[in-house]
């Protein structure tokens, strides 16, 4: 028996997000039966996620552990998971690791990325919230208040069992590369649809639906169940998790 790292990523479109769900295709669902076939194990065998995205959100490299009794090597193993699960799924780097790692617990940056496409698009309709101009010096000015250690239980969906709000967030920018406005934001754990509360609440004030002080307010004076913008989910992709 060893336990594996894996890098994952996968096209959201289609799943009901990253956790199993009963009678819903889900990424951890599609990854598990996968490992089921290879196994043969009568029994599940659990992956365990760095975090879970929601129905929708996309991943260039998420990060899951698994423990695994296989006698194949990793290009093996690799190949095999790949060749047990659908197209829209893919394991990118296996390895094994010591026994005491936890995808989820032992991360200490998550890397997302959200992307608004300035105009018409049909190739990006999956990938992003397609919208109208943008002003880079306005959602930057409200990016940068977000940056540091903060409570966002009023960016986020209120959860009875959730005792801790606050964030730490490391990097918070808006850039334009051509006609994708893209929000690339480091923390070191996520709420509940917190970035696109975040994103949502921004560009709101960018299209005078909401002030720069309303925002404000939300952020020094946390309050749960507010009712606020939130992006839609396609045009968010976890980028990486980071571990040291």
């Amino acid at each position: 028996m060893g336990r594996y790292k894996l890098t994952i990523q996968y096209d959201g479109s289609s799943f009901f997000g990253w956790q199993l769900q009963k009678n819903e295709r889900t990424v951890q669902g599609e990854i598990e039966k996968g490992i089921q076939i290879i196994s043969q194990s009568s029994n599940r065998i659990t992956l365990h996620g760095a975090g879970r995205t929601d129905t929708g959100v996309h991943a260039r490299a998420q990060v899951a552990h698994v423990d695994l009794e296989t006698r194949l090597n990793i290009k093996e193993l690799k190949n095999a998971l790949n060749g047990n699960i659908d197209k829209d799924c893919r394991i990118m780097d296996i390895e094994k690791i010591h026994d005491d790692f936890q995808a989820r617990f032992d991360a200490k940056k998550r890397y997302y990325k959200y992307q608004c496409y300035v105009g018409e698009s049909i190739l990006y309709h999956n990938q992003a919230w397609i919208g109208s101009n943008l002003n880079l010096d306005c959602l930057n000015e409200l990016a940068s208040q977000i940056v540091g250690d903060h409570d966002f239980l009023s960016f986020s969906k209120f959860r009875e069992d959730m005792k801790n709000t606050r964030c730490l967030i490391y990097k918070s920018e808006w850039k334009s590369e051509g006609k994708m406005v893209i929000f690339r934001i480091v923390v070191n754990r996520f709420l509940h649809h917190m970035v696109r509360y975040l994103v949502g609440s921004m560009v709101a004030v960018n299209n005078e639906r909401f002030s720069k002080d309303e925002f404000l307010s939300l952020l020094r004076n946390p309050q749960k169940d507010v009712r606020i913008f939130k992006a839609p989910a396609q045009g968010l992709i976890l980028e990486k998790v980071e571990y040291e």
